[in-house]
């Protein structure tokens, strides 16, 4: 029997990382069935595993900690990262065959790709954010190719459309999506996703929302993805309020979550507007408030100047968000016209089928 191939994919910590990783996986499979093996590197954190294991994909968990300025993270950073280098080393050695790595981001990819380098294993850095993160501005150093779902004023990187997994695709029109998630079929669908741990400033404006403008949602129903974390009183407020739908910690038939959808409210990471543009669904972004360099409002500007979404800021304050938040929601919750403009507009922007494309650049680096 010939040696396998193998693919390593490196990256972890949130679902933002893991999700393009899984999809490029499924894609390969698609284009070479049983010809490549794939290994992902994660982080020791439970959520990387809980997501894997799903998957049904085999992984190692790498010690690596985030780099960071302050001595207590900077020693835990330096600390991890021989660990870290050695568990890869051993990884890369132990397969028998051809081996190329994809570096998806985050503080996982970034010794796991430095000791690819130094073990001459191809490596393909996948860029998922409008601006790259720590460990993707050193790996871009040095990798082979450089591929970004994100135009980025930035040497030698490959545009490709975004990444989507075939789970988060709706598998049917809105009326059997909101039947397979125990929703009225009949009534148009608000969803709101926070990420995959979901937003507590988002859950407290949708129990806000919701007390102030209840008839602007009459002939609605939310689902609403609210993190394991609580929901800040958001499925209370909806009883209270009379309005339709659920809250639900996490969201396992995304997909079905976003097929159901007539408007959607977003945290704008890179996954979450590539679920957007792939299902073709009018969002309203409200982008991480945290970040130093605002990557997640870069991320929806596409979708935004095609006019297939809207940005607004969170605030993170509840009444202060029903201004920010709650003017664009409200106003696209009563204007029929806006919605199917913003859906239009969104089918026009073409296929999210970049995991396809990775696919390819790693089936011609593997030989396949």
């Amino acid at each position: 029997m010939s040696a396998r191939h193998t693919v390593i994919f490196a990256g972890g910590g949130t679902g933002g990382h893991l999700y393009p990783a899984l999809a490029v996986s499924e894609a390969l499979e698609a284009q070479h069935p049983g010809k490549a093996d794939a290994l992902f590197l994660c982080s020791n954190r439970p959520l990387d595993a809980t997501l894997l294991e799903k998957a049904g994909v085999e992984f190692v968990a790498l010690p690596a900690a985030p780099f960071g300025i302050r001595p207590g993270a900077l020693l835990r950073f330096a600390r991890s990262w021989p660990f870290s280098v050695a568990v890869v080393r051993q990884v890369i050695v132990e397969r028998k065959g051809p081996v190329v790595m994809v570096a998806v981001g985050g503080f996982v990819a970034a010794p796991a790709a430095w000791t690819a380098k130094r073990l001459r294993i191809p490596l393909l850095m996948l860029n998922l954010d409008a601006s790259p993160g720590r460990a993707n501005r050193m790996i871009e150093r040095f990798a082979d190719a450089k591929l970004t779902t994100t135009p980025l004023d930035r040497k030698g990187f490959t545009t490709i459309p975004p990444i989507v997994r075939t789970e988060a695709i709706a598998p049917g029109p809105p009326a059997l999506c909101r039947e397979r998630l125990g929703l009225d079929p009949g009534r148009r669908t608000l969803l709101v996703v926070g990420g995959s741990q979901g937003a507590k400033s988002l859950n407290a404006f949708v129990a806000a929302f919701v007390r102030e403008h209840a008839d602007a949602l009459e002939g609605w129903q939310i689902l609403h993805q609210s993190g394991d974390r609580g929901d800040e009183g958001a499925a209370e407020a909806m009883r209270e309020a009379g309005v339709a739908g659920e809250v639900r910690a996490y969201l396992d038939e995304i997909g079905a979550a976003w097929g159901a959808a007539d408007l959607a409210l977003s945290r704008a990471g890179a996954g979450g507007v590539a679920e957007a543009w792939a299902n073709a669904v009018p969002t309203l972004f409200a982008p991480y408030p945290y970040h130093k360099d605002q990557h997640q409002a870069l991320n929806a500007r596409r979708l935004a100047d095609a006019g297939a979404a809207v940005v607004a800021e969170d605030r993170v304050e509840p009444g202060q968000n029903l201004q920010s938040l709650g003017e664009p929601l409200l106003r696209l919750l009563t204007d029929d016209a806006a919605r199917d403009a913003m859906r239009q507009a969104a089918k026009e922007l073409g296929p999210a089928d970049g995991a396809s494309k990775v696919a390819e650049a790693v089936g011609v680096r593997l030989g396949l």
